[in-house]
């Protein structure tokens, strides 16, 4: 199957903002943490004159993977599309360092 291309080598199709979208990256480092208390809570010692008879680390473990879980769902369902005529901004004269030198805009 052959995919017709616009002159710049896109296909049509409007870009997602994917791996770099702010939401996967909570949603991995909240899965992350959950995973870990989850383990904590299922292997490491229960201490429940602490937490009132309850598993503190496991609950909240699982409720780290449930959230981080719904950050990558919110991200697949709703990702963030990028409009293909963003231009770059230009330089800030104060700013310290070389300047960009841009041609002008038709």
């Amino acid at each position: 199957m052959s995919h017709a291309t616009d002159a710049d080598g896109s296909d049509g199709q409007p870009k997602k903002a994917g791996l770099f979208d702010i939401r996967n990256i909570i949603g991995a480092l909240l899965a992350l943490y959950g995973v870990i208390l989850t383990l904590a809570g299922l292997l490491g010692e229960h201490e429940p004159e602490k937490t009132g008879d309850v598993n503190a680390n496991l609950w909240t473990g699982l409720a780290l993977l449930a959230v981080g879980l719904g950050f990558f769902g919110w991200a697949r369902l709703r990702p963030i599309v990028v409009p293909p005529d963003v231009e770059a901004p230009d330089d800030d004269p104060v700013r310290p360092g070389p300047q960009r030198k841009r041609p002008p805009a038709h």
